[in-house]
């Protein structure tokens, strides 16, 4: 068993701190300063977002929701959708499975030099 204080973890911004990571999903625990946000975006997992001390705004396509310790978000792969921090706030972000189909930790290598001469046509 593990065990992680999340009240008691030294967490700096802008530093997300991987607690947990094998093939089922990854486990990433975050600090977003007031009036911060994580903008617009997209992960290849099925994404659940707590919220273990703050408060966020969520907004998920046209729909937008605020929440504090204790609120749980789920978002599709691909969903796009923005956090904001409207308190100090310590999140816990689940990612499954891990990599998420299409993440390029999933790829093999010949799906990797295929997206690199992709990203090179883009260039």
């Amino acid at each position: 068993m593990d065990v992680t204080d999340l009240a008691g973890l030294e967490l700096e911004p802008h530093k997300p701190q991987i607690l947990s990571s094998n093939d089922a999903a990854r486990v990433v625990a975050i600090s977003l300063p007031a009036g911060e946000e994580m903008q617009t975006h997209e992960v290849h997992e099925h994404a659940w977002v707590v919220v273990v001390a703050g408060a966020v705004a969520i907004e998920a396509g046209a729909r937008s929701e605020s929440g504090g310790p204790g609120y749980l978000f789920k978002f599709e792969p691909r969903e796009p959708h923005r956090v904001a921090a409207t308190e100090d706030t310590r999140l816990l972000l689940f990612l499954a499975p891990w990599p998420g189909k299409g993440h390029p930790g999933a790829m093999t290598l010949e799906e990797k030099e295929h997206a690199r001469e992709r990203a090179r046509e883009h260039d």
